[in-house]
């Protein structure tokens, strides 16, 4: 319940700081009083956009705070899933800046609009005149058969039900378009796979292959070169061995006169060596290269080939084309075990629907067993609302298409005179109708759930009399579980709060202020004889004031 609301710098009011009660608190004024702009500060609380032009003095800071005590709403689950801390009481506060910026606080904490919009929903609902209209949506006249019916853990189960209904339909659909895209890619994904299948990938060295085919293809040119080098070394008399041969026998004379000539000796004798094994191996590779046309043209053939599929995949080696085919393999199976996979998903789907079914026919049963009471109940308020002939149906019909609210559509339909047929009410019932079927309608609903603080903005315009009296009756008795905030114009509503809020407009030095006062026994008498009488107070209206307070 709100606890205080503070407001400062907001349109005509200069700072205001009010304390609110338990049960039924009436706030009245006259016409252009200032209490719109009281409302408005609350819709800011609200979440709703602000618009900065109602700053009172723009170079100072607007803000409107609000204490709520939470307590009995068990909102720790949304605190958490909104990442706000949970405290009790919880405070909610807007700011509008004079850089005309908007900030937005939940205990302390800054939110968006939209994670305020949430904590305020579970906490104060204001209903206007044109909300009223409410009543005329299927969605609406639902939530109240469901509050009546005790409906909320059977519906949280049917929503959890469709939530996974809806998410079976749309992977099997989406499993669905990927076979018949895969379906029409198969053939030449199958192509692609043997194709690179065919070639025996893993046992290709293309390093390797590339050499051998580049020695092949200059057999002649390298067999020149190597032979010819081989002869220089070896056959030729005046060769680099013949010479080296030579050079070494004479440093061998000298090799024990001293450890520079030994030093000498050694190094020849290395390179000898050396040169020895470099003749051999020139030799060898000679010996071991041979032309062979028929092996460079089936290197040619298989490096050509390799080739063109590193061009067509995009691919510059033989292992990027290894995975290329075990990603053909993969879409392939994928196309052939579809069929299978689809068998599954369609299979849970059929069960996942049948359990909608079963739920949302759990809450079709409960539905039609309170709707008779109901029906009997709403006539029964709105007799004592100046509609004594009303008459109420809620008709309730299965659908083909299941909902997240189950599978039902509902009509509500009324007259209010004997002898016309029953229609839709959003075509049958009047403005001033529909604010009296509201007022019956939210004082079941407070029997029923745990409401939060409801503000009721002139639902009894144009009422009066017997009709007014009753009205104040009914919000008097839903207030007994509830806080109920209501602005009124009627004597009757104003004398049945347990608190009474004035509302009224000052004006100094050509500046206009707006005030709030909370009022005692005896102004609230002057109040509402002054509801009663006009601006001249009589005795027969304080007398009646006193009458209706007491």
């Amino acid at each position: 319940m709100l606890r205080s609301l503070n407001i400062q710098n907001y349109a005509l009011i200069d700072d205001i700081k009010v304390s609110l009660e338990e049960g039924l608190t009436v706030i009245t004024g006259e016409t252009g009083a200032g209490k719109s702009i009281l409302l408005g500060a609350l819709g800011l609380l609200m979440g709703q956009r602000a618009d900065l032009s109602v700053s009172r003095d723009p170079s100072k800071k607007c803000v409107i705070e609000g204490s709520f005590d939470v307590a009995n709403y068990k909102l720790q689950e949304l605190f958490e899933s909104l990442d706000l801390d949970y405290e009790h009481p919880t405070i909610m506060r807007r700011e509008l800046l004079p850089s005309g910026k908007s900030r937005a606080f939940v205990n302390d904490t800054p939110v968006g609009l939209q994670q305020m919009k949430k904590v305020a929903a579970r906490l104060i609902h204001i209903h206007s005149q044109h909300q009223t209209l409410e009543l005329t949506t299927e969605r609406f006249q639902l939530e109240l058969l469901d509050a009546v019916a005790g409906n909320q853990g059977p519906l949280a189960n049917d929503k959890s039900a469709f939530r996974a209904y809806q998410k079976a339909v749309a992977d099997l659909q989406a499993l669905t378009e990927r076979q018949q895209q895969s379906n029409k890619e198969l053939d030449y994904h199958e192509f692609l796979y043997k194709e690179l299948q065919e070639q025996d990938l893993a046992a290709m060295d293309q390093e390797q292959m590339e050499a051998d085919f580049n020695k092949l293809q200059h057999a002649e040119r390298i067999l020149d070169a190597l032979g010819g080098a081989s002869s220089i070394m070896e056959n030729d008399p005046h060769g680099a061995l013949s010479l080296l041969r030579e050079a070494r026998s004479r440093i061998s004379g000298i090799a024990d006169l001293g450890a520079a000539y030994t030093e000498l000796f050694e190094r020849l004798e290395s390179s000898l060596i050396e040169l020895d094994d470099l003749a051999a191996e020139l030799g060898r590779q000679a010996e071991d290269l041979e032309a062979d046309p028929q092996q460079l043209g089936k290197l040619e053939s298989e490096l050509n080939n390799l080739y063109r599929l590193q061009q067509k995949h995009q691919v510059d080696s033989v292992e990027a084309l290894l995975a290329v085919q075990q990603d053909l393999w993969a879409k392939v199976a994928q196309a052939t075990d579809a069929d299978g996979q689809l068998a599954e998903m369609q299979e849970q789907m059929d069960r996942l629907k049948s359990e909608c079914m079963d739920k949302a026919e759990l809450l079709r049963q409960n539905r039609l067993a309170v709707i008779p009471e109901l029906q009997k109940q709403l006539a029964n308020l709105v007799a004592g609302l100046g509609m004594p002939q009303a008459q109420f149906s809620f008709v309730l019909e299965a659908t083909t298409s299941l909902r997240n609210d189950g599978g039902d559509s509902l009509k509500l339909l009324f007259t209010a005179n004997p002898g016309s047929p029953l229609a839709p009410i959003s075509g049958q019932a009047s403005g001033g109708e529909l604010s009296r079927i509201m007022l019956a309608v939210k004082s079941i609903l407070a029997k029923h759930q745990n409401l939060p603080t409801l503000v009721l903005d002139e639902i009894d315009t144009g009422v009066s009399g017997a009709v007014a009296a009753k009205m104040a009756q009914i919000m008097k008795e839903m207030a007994t579980g509830m806080q109920l905030i209501a602005v009124t114009h009627l004597a009757q509503v104003a004398a049945q709060g347990q608190s009474h809020l004035k509302v009224f407009k000052e004006v100094k030095q050509a500046s206009t202020t707006t005030h709030i006062n909370k009022l005692d026994h005896d102004q609230r008498i002057l109040e509402i004889a002054h509801m009663i009488g006009g601006s001249s107070i009589s005795d027969s209206a304080l007398a009646h004031a006193k009458q209706l307070l007491n």
